[in-house]
């Protein structure tokens, strides 16, 4: 997997994006990260508690078949990421397809007869 920077990931996301309209579908991944590489020890007792205060991260993965991209974000940089993030979302979701309501409204009216 590929670290790279936040404007880099962006740039790199959206070439995944026209390459998974030919080919495969492309998943995306956000979660907490506390910057840790490795699992932290159960050493603690249950009544004990410790008092750090870590700086959360967040951390986001695409892949798309064996191509894995992925960026961490600083808490500060956040609400910048997430307005890029959301443009290059609304840019490269156009291939989309509707729902099906005549199925959904046949589900819905069988469960309320019964």
């Amino acid at each position: 997997m590929v670290l790279l920077e936040n404007e880099t990931f962006l740039s790199e996301l959206t070439r995944l994006f026209r390459r998974s309209k030919t080919s495969g579908s492309l998943n995306i991944t956000m979660k907490r990260y506390d910057g840790r590489t490795k699992p932290k020890p159960k050493t603690e007792k249950p009544g004990q508690s410790s008092h750090e205060t870590l700086e959360y991260k967040c951390l986001l993965r695409a892949t798309l078949g064996s191509k894995k991209i992925s960026t961490v974000i600083n808490q500060r940089d956040v609400n910048r990421f997430q307005m890029a993030y959301t443009s290059v979302l609304k840019g490269n979701m156009d291939g989309l397809k509707k729902r099906d309501k005549k199925t959904a409204k046949g589900k819905s009216k069988s469960k309320a007869t019964q």
